[in-house]
């Protein structure tokens, strides 16, 4: 696939003119070369990295920019860096008279840098670390404000510069992350047509068919990756680019974004807030579609009933409370502005039964999606022996308070809920 072809706009039969107003993508040993050309007219350029990254490819970004004035932001490589309004405030005070944004690095580094080049006005370039992540190419900002996980619309880089010879020698985790990530989409474009069916959400089936092929052809490179060989590594960054390009088609991550990531972000957020490990994102992200499938499958095998569940209000308040802190109102409200609570679905479920689970089953099982996992080294063990039955249980129930964001979450807590919250 012509990544560069693909950014010059497509015609599409769902009415829409999709485009991405990314500029070039380079996915090649020796990629760090090019930075000296994409930056010929810029005079002082900050690169924004942390130790690890940094060392991964710093050396071959500057001597690829010599003769420029150079400034770096370098968080500490020790910590997991999260992207606040600390870190914000660090970068920005970097900006002064900077020409460009080299944002060193993955997953936090790039979401830092969109937003910081976004409300500065300066722009930046994607020089990638890792394959780990889908979020390169996608206009979205995964940030952490006032304590909150939110995805800000902030713009994209003028180009994204994948040098192979840096990738294939990222740490183990950060190359299961971004296989993870991507498996993930087989939960998250089911969600999309569940949200298509049940709420009447935008559904365009260019980006759908092309995320799909993504899924289909990194499920092939299991093997080439754990040898870290270069066409492997390659092939796994252009699915994650092409996929954040079609973030973008869509203008939300709807494509490659769902319960799977609803999950990841519940533990996450209360890793955070309770100063409790959790995994690397993207392994975050395939573990739970492990979670997510198997949900699927328990709807798939019910009978869909009558009458749909719901904690009363001050319960569900106590419970929000019990899990997010200080946090729960911020989520709380977000829901009831999307009227995610006042809304009776069960009709809508009754009257699509058929439909509904003719989608579930066709996506992989649980025990499918946990043997492509196993196939890099993933293990479901790892992932219930971290969080335990009870905080998989109230990531089920509650991770979607996270998100206005229609997914099965919301129907399995609607028709499954009583059972499960009892239990």
């Amino acid at each position: 696939m012509n990544i560069n072809e693909i950014l010059a706009g497509v015609d599409c039969a769902c009415g829409k003119h999709h485009t991405c107003s990314i500029e070039s993508v380079y996915i090649e040993s020796g990629a760090a070369k090019r930075l000296g050309e994409l930056c010929k007219d810029c005079a002082r350029i900050l690169i924004v990295a942390d130790e690890n990254t940094y060392a991964a490819g710093g050396a071959r970004v500057e001597k690829a920019l010599a003769g420029k004035e150079i400034t770096r932001v370098v968080f500490d490589g020790k910590v997991v860096l999260i992207p606040d309004e600390n870190a914000i405030a660090r970068v920005n005070a970097s900006l002064h008279g900077v020409d460009m944004i080299i944002a060193l690095g993955s997953g936090v580094i790039q979401d830092l840098c969109k937003y910081c080049s976004h409300f500065s006005g300066i722009s930046y370039i994607d020089v990638a670390t890792a394959p780990s992540m889908d979020g390169y190419a996608s206009d979205g900002a995964a940030m952490i404000l006032h304590g909150m996980k939110e995805t800000v619309k902030a713009g994209l880089p003028r180009s994204i510069v994948c040098d192979v010879d840096i990738l294939k020698n990222a740490p183990l985790d950060m190359i299961q992350a971004g296989y993870g990530d991507i498996i993930g989409k087989y939960s998250a474009l089911c969600d999309w047509r569940l949200a298509n069916i049940v709420t009447g959400e935008y559904l365009c089936d260019y980006i759908y068919d092309t995320t799909a092929a993504m899924i289909e052809k990194t499920r092939t490179l299991a093997g080439g990756l754990m040898e870290r060989r270069e066409e492997s590594i390659a092939a796994l960054m252009e699915a994650l680019v092409v996929v954040g390009i079609m973030m973008s088609f869509a203008g939300s991550s709807r494509p490659a974004s769902g319960s799977e990531h609803h999950l990841s972000h519940f533990f996450e957020i209360t890793g955070i807030l309770n100063n409790e490990p959790y995994f690397p994102h993207g392994i975050d992200v395939a573990y739970a579609t492990v979670i997510t499938s198997s949900l699927r499958e328990r709807l798939a095998a019910a009978e869909f009933p009558a009458q749909g569940f719901s904690l009363s209000r001050d319960n569900y308040l106590a419970k929000m409370k019990e899990i997010y802190g200080r946090i729960a109102d911020g989520c709380v409200a977000l829901q009831d502005k999307a009227g995610s609570y006042a809304t009776d679905r069960t009709p809508i479920y009754r009257a699509h039964e058929a439909e509904i689970k003719g989608i579930f089953k066709e996506v992989p099982t649980a025990w499918e999606i946990a043997d492509m996992l196993r196939l890099v080294g993933l293990d479901m063990q790892e992932f219930y022996a971290a969080y335990g039955d009870k905080k998989i249980a109230d990531a089920i129930s509650y991770a979607k308070d996270l998100k206005d964001r229609y997914s099965v979450l919301w129907m399995y807590y609607d028709l499954m809920g009583e059972a499960h919250v009892a239990g």
